[in-house]
């Protein structure tokens, strides 16, 4: 769409449609829709609440066909009704009335839909449910995949000796496979707390203590009910809350998507220095344009482009951990504005995870340049000597070796010949030269 305001519905559309099912308006109504259903047949199952009886096979199917074919033009619906309530969730709750009153075995317990609910029951429930899917289909794998990549990099060459930069200087060499597995590893941890990660539950109605609830029947044990209509959504049940979900799992999730932004950013930034180093080259596609003066450039764009949109993600994220925990008293609603911008950040995530994997999947490893590199420097021989020369007890071994090296330009044979002066084992010495 050329005209979309946000280049994630726009230019980026084909990168981001992938998490529409969770994030989008219809989404979150068909969330809100799911949680009503289910409450009112979980009130239904309780012996105690005599006007509701529990509900027919053959009603509870007509029921969950409500949502099953919840689309685009009943969404439109819920829209109406919105404009005349300006309120989302009263229009889901009339929404759903409206469609009782064509279920015969219903139609006169239809005032149960929304019982001692306030908005936030539903809401909070509903972003919980959408989150762990968009996890479950979306984010994870993406993170799995990214860190396979990455894996298979490292793998590939676990042997490829190269040459290190500590403060952007020649420093003792390393593998490309080791530089890819700490990226790995880091990925690995955070990816290991996203598993196991679980959206939190409120249920206890307008101030969080079931108050309305206990009102209408008091021989209820409301919280016992509350907790495990929560846990059959898939979701931790809170114990104690204000009229809100105090947003600690959003907070949770947005400092961990945060740190997996981060090490993504920093992957990002190797790539664009490596490229710029020459120890990888990339591939040529054909009809790319690199630059629109200057032909001959290939530049690194999808790393570029992974690490802004990287950033942008972790702005989102970062303003969700600190402003939605933050709620005036037993409510405000200011954090309702700011949670429908949760599947922006995660589709700035989502976008910069195609441009990195995008980037990796054209990269090609330059030989000729690391062994160069490691010949054209020498000098980063100096740390295996001394750690030898210390091992013999020689005095001032790291004082020796720089004194040699430090600023100078050498040659390996000026090192070789170093090595013959020192007095040192002659196979220590063989060693050193190797």
């Amino acid at each position: 769409m050329d005209d979309a305001l946000c280049p994630l519905d726009g230019r980026y559309q084909k990168h981001t449609e992938i998490l529409r099912p969770f994030f989008s308006e219809e989404a979150l109504m068909r969330a809100r829709l799911q949680v009503e259903i289910e409450w009112f047949l979980a009130l239904a199952a309780l012996p105690e609440i005599r006007e509701l009886p529990r509900v027919k096979r053959k009603d509870e199917q007509k029921l969950r066909q409500v949502l099953e074919r919840f689309r685009s033009a009943q969404v439109q619906e819920v829209k109406v009704l919105e404009r005349r309530t300006n309120h989302d969730v009263k229009a889901v709750e009339y929404y759903l009335k409206q469609k009782i009153e064509h279920i015969a075995g219903l139609r006169k317990q239809k005032e149960f839909v929304h019982f001692a609910l306030t908005s936030e029951d539903v809401n909070n429930l509903a972003y919980g449910i959408l989150v762990h899917e968009a996890l479950k289909t979306v984010i994870r794998p993406q993170c799995k995949s990214v860190i396979a990549d990455v894996t298979r990099m490292a793998k590939r060459w676990a042997k490829i000796e190269m040459l290190s930069l500590t403060h952007g200087q020649p420093a003792t060499p390393t593998t490309v496979g080791k530089e890819f597995m700490v990226f790995a590893d880091r990925l690995q941890r955070q990816f290991d707390q996203l598993k196991v990660f679980r959206m939190q539950g409120k249920f206890g109605g307008a101030v969080g203590n079931y108050a309305a609830h206990r009102a209408a029947y008091p021989a209820v044990q409301w919280e016992k009910v509350g907790k495990q209509f929560i846990r059959s959504l898939g979701l931790t049940p809170l114990a104690h809350t204000t009229q809100i979900n105090p947003h600690d799992d959003i907070a949770e999730l947005s400092h961990l998507m945060t740190r997996v932004n981060t090490i993504l950013m920093d992957l990002s930034r190797d790539m664009w220095m490596y490229i710029s180093r020459g120890v990888f080259t990339q591939k040529i596609v054909a009809g790319e344009v690199g630059s629109s003066t200057m032909p001959h450039k290939v530049n690194p764009i999808d790393f570029e482009n992974a690490e802004g949109n990287l950033g942008l993600s972790s702005a989102l994220f970062m303003h969700f951990a600190e402003k939605l925990p933050i709620s005036r008293l037993q409510r405000d609603l200011s954090d309702s504005t700011v949670q429908r911008n949760i599947g922006i950040a995660f589709g700035y995530h989502t976008l910069a995870i195609a441009s990195l994997k995008k980037g990796m999947g054209k990269i090609a490893l330059n030989r000729g340049l690391i062994a160069k590199e490691l010949m054209d420097h020498p000098e980063v021989r100096a740390e295996a000597i001394q750690i030898v020369l210390r091992k013999h007890g020689v005095e001032g071994a790291y004082e020796k070796l720089k004194k040699l090296t430090r600023g100078e330009k050498l040659t390996h044979e000026q090192i070789n010949a170093f090595i013959e002066t020192l007095p040192i084992p002659e196979k220590e010495k063989k060693g050193l030269k190797n």
